[in-house]
């Protein structure tokens, strides 16, 4: 883990104790109804360094044609959307490192397309809830090292890795997770030359690079005291999570993909690990997931750091040989 890492881990780790009470938040939350919550340890929640709104979230995406947008490397990765009616988009990871969610419509779809590093958790939820359209941004908050969300009409909080609403107005509401996934970029333009691609936002970053290089090699996750995954698999190993049940990303690419519990899972080589190097298009090879059931249709899935579905699936199934 890069120095930097090391020194936040050391000064945040004592942070829980001392914030184990929602009362500290009540001043930057006022409008969050911390009485009603999922949460039983208030430890679990810690600050991940910037405040509410830090990281800010994109809510007017600008978008080119895939032929026209420079800039991007063929094997950086993209999020990519494709909602029947609609011209198919895709987000780059360049820009979601720094963003970690844009709010987009999509075909007619209000859709949140959201990236948490730490965990390399990519999902894209229908931002449609009990009859209005949510918008979301970034809380600024940690649990189990992975990004709390929060809505911006009831200042709900909501866990990203499992799209369910934690604190709040919203707590145990579920969102619906749609079937898009994560590709290079000369994957998706090569499947869809005329389709759209995000612009670089109007926001001073370092698009393009990394600001967590060397993090999916560490041998531990960033604030997270839970426990490791089982069967030996590593804290920060790749796993493809569809429902409840988990695939270590080794398995599915040295069998060359997998058919088991009702979907296909297949694996092609040509993307970038985002979270290596410190250019992203640099990074080693990981490889391409895409996820179908018996009619060939695609399935919600994630691609995530096996920590991370041990943290919020603890009773999963491990689909291990």
């Amino acid at each position: 883990m890069p120095r930097l890492f090391t020194l936040l881990a050391v000064l945040l780790l004592g942070a829980p104790l001392a914030h184990a009470n929602p009362s500290q938040w009540q001043a930057e939350w006022p409008q969050t109804d911390f009485s009603r919550t999922s949460i039983d340890d208030w430890s679990e929640i810690m600050s991940g360094g910037p405040p509410k709104d830090g990281i800010p979230a994109i809510d007017d995406p600008q978008f080119r044609r895939a032929d026209d947008a420079g800039g991007l490397r063929g094997r950086e990765p993209v999020i990519t959307v494709e909602i029947e009616g609609a011209e198919p988009r895709a987000y780059p990871i360049r820009y979601l490192m720094w963003h970690e969610i844009v709010n987009d419509t999509v075909g007619g779809v209000p859709v949140a397309v959201t990236y948490c590093p730490l965990c390399n958790s990519g999902m894209t939820f229908d931002r449609r809830v009990q009859g209005r359209v949510l918008s979301f941004g970034v809380s600024g908050k940690l649990r189990h090292s992975d990004m709390v969300m929060y809505d911006r009409q009831t200042q709900s909080w909501w866990q990203q890795a499992v799209g369910r609403g934690i604190v709040g107005e919203m707590t145990g509401v579920e969102l619906r997770h749609l079937p898009t996934w994560m590709e290079s970029w000369d994957q998706y333009r090569a499947r869809n030359p005329q389709g759209l691609v995000m612009a670089e936002p109007a926001h001073n970053r370092s698009y393009g690079r990394n600001p967590y290089r060397g993090y999916d090699r560490s041998t531990r996750p960033f604030l997270y005291n839970g426990e490791n995954p089982p069967h030996g698999i590593p804290p920060l190993e790749r796993v493809v999570r569809v429902g409840d049940r988990a695939w270590p990303l080794t398995r599915i690419r040295d069998e060359g993909g997998v058919r088991e519990a009702g979907v296909a899972i297949s694996w092609e080589e040509g993307q970038a690990s985002a979270l290596d190097r410190g250019v992203i298009s640099e990074g080693r090879e990981v490889g391409t997931v895409r996820v179908s059931d018996g009619q060939g249709r695609d399935v919600p899935h994630d691609v995530m750091f096996a920590f991370a579905f041990h943290a919020f699936w603890p009773d999963g199934k491990w689909m291990v040989r």
